[in-house]
Order: C-alpha cells, then structure tokens, then sequence
C-alpha cells in the first residue's frame, strides 16, 4: 500500500536517487532535460509515493514549457522502484498528476514516452510539436485538460524563460 504525497524539500535527493536507479545513465543528457536546465519544476505537481514505513516506492514531477507561443507542462519523469513496479503505481502517479494539473487550472500536458502506455490515460501522438532532437517523433504525446486546448498547437518545444 502506498501513500501519494506532494514532494518535499527533502526528498529531492531521494527522488533522484530513485531516477538514477530507473533510467539509463545518461539520462541527464536527453534533451528533455534540456528544458529543465534552471528552471524549477512546479511543485505542486511533484508527487512522491511512499509506502507504510516511509520508503520511496515512486516519483512524477512536471516542467514548465513553451510550445510555441503556448503554455504547457512536460510530464516526467516518472518512476517506480523494481521492487513496486506491476502494481499499479505508475498509473496512479499519473492519474494523480493529471487530475492536479487540471484541478490548477493547466491546458495542456505533454511528454514523451510509450503510446501505448500512456494512451490509457488519454495520451495522443502530436503532430506538428518538436521536441529538440533527437527525439522520436512518434513518442512526443500530449494530453488536452481543456477542450480543444491543443487544436492549433504547433512548434518547437523551448524551456520557459
């Protein structure tokens, strides 16, 4: 059983800690981090998972973006420790995520994963939106909390100043 929880101060090292363990070595270097580069995440949606005595069982956070001359958050990371992994976890930090970032009155989400996966949760592919190369078209995918919130979305997706 695990506890979802806004991320703390303190669990910033932890939470990398848990990145580390989950993503190849390099994955500071993907140019979705590119986008991160000074610029803090929004805190209100960096969500922890902790079970009953307190360990680290999964993480989310969200980044700020431009989409061309439109607002609209970056999903991820998300991870989910091995040892918790298949039980679900994943999908609530998502779900959790999402219903937040609609709750505080955000647009638009986009990321880049697995469409299969994240189709369960109303991911599509989007087309005409650039992620700095050399990102597979094909995974850059993005979710509408608002009708319509992506119709007329296109460009290069830079950090937000």
């Amino acid at each position: 059983m695990f506890t979802l929880a806004q991320e703390m101060p303190q669990d910033w090292w932890e939470v990398e800690a848990l990145f580390d363990l989950c993503f190849a070595p390099g994955r500071t270097a993907l140019s979705s981090y590119r986008l991160r580069d000074e610029v803090p995440p929004v805190a209100g949606l960096c969500r922890v998972a902790r079970d009953q005595y307190g360990n680290l069982g999964g993480a989310i956070r969200c980044w700020p973006v431009m989409v061309g001359l439109h607002e609209a958050l970056i999903l991820g990371p998300v991870a989910v420790h091995p040892t918790a992994q298949g039980e679900g976890l994943g999908g609530a930090l998502v779900r959790d995520t999402v219903a937040r970032a609609a709750e505080q009155g955000y647009a638009r989400i986009l990321l880049v994963g697995d469409a299969p996966y994240y189709a369960r949760f109303g991911f599509e592919r989007l087309d005409g939106v650039e992620m700095p190369p050399p990102t597979n078209p094909d995974r850059v995918l993005g979710l509408a909390l608002v009708d319509g919130a992506w119709d007329g979305v296109r460009g290069t997706v830079t950090r937000l100043a």
